[in-house]
């Protein structure tokens, strides 16, 4: 049977990576971006998930939450700006991916079967991020603990949760951080001597999405270079 997914921030970077992945797959994919929904708005998650499940015939087997912002907020900005800043990226990484979320685990257990989440969050929810970035590395954090706090409620009903944590990425928001931190310097700190590609990225979640058995459920793999090992 094909599976029905609903992808968001399937634009650029990791993404379309994994959108890529699962072309010539027994899979339907919409692929959602900000053309499609600006997920800072208020009710916008509910509005997508409306959209997908007309998109793909009114069944989503697998969410994946992939849409996110990585914006600095750094600690002497003003303090309406630096709180705008965390309510935007807590709204955008954490708060839409819940709702979506819920939306696919009352829609699963509706119809009585089981689905499957893939959260991608980031090193940051383990190791911290810069000091400018304390929003993004608690949005993605925050990730983690729904992902793992899912798994646990509803894996007897069939409903699997996932989450990968990337460290540095070669995406265009990977390489302006990279270059603003020294480029070289931060490269030194990955043993491995590069960051990932978005197609590992893509490979992992398309895996978890589609292949990883069941007993995998609130597993969080790590895909940093081996610059942060827990």
């Amino acid at each position: 049977m094909t599976t029905h997914i609903l992808l968001t921030g399937a634009s650029r970077g990791i993404g379309a990576a994994i959108a890529a992945t699962l072309h010539g797959r027994d899979t339907l994919v919409f692929e959602a971006s900000s053309a499609d929904v600006d997920l800072s708005q208020p009710g916008a998650a509910d509005r997508l998930w409306a959209t997908a499940m007309d998109r793909l015939q009114g069944r989503i087997d697998v969410l994946i939450n992939n849409a996110g912002v990585f914006e600095a907020a750094p600690i002497d900005s003003s303090d309406d700006e630096w709180l705008a800043g965390w309510q935007r990226t807590m709204t955008i990484n954490l708060e839409a991916s819940s709702v979506l979320s819920r939306r696919a685990i009352l829609h699963w257990r509706e119809h009585g079967h089981g689905g499957r989440i893939v959260n991608i969050a980031s090193r940051a929810a383990y190791r911290g991020d810069s000091p400018a970035h304390w929003h993004y590395a608690a949005s993605k954090a925050g990730m983690v603990a729904v992902t793992k706090t899912i798994a646990r409620g509803y894996a007897a009903e069939g409903i699997l949760a996932f989450a990968v944590c990337p460290g540095f990425t070669m995406t265009g928001m990977a390489d302006d951080y990279l270059e603003s931190r020294g480029g070289d310097k931060l490269l030194a700190d990955i043993p491995l001597g590069r960051v990932a590609t978005p197609e590992e990225i893509g490979t992992i979640a398309a895996f978890l999405a589609l292949d990883a058995p069941p007993s995998m459920t609130g597993a969080v793999l790590d895909a940093n270079g081996a610059s942060y090992v827990r």
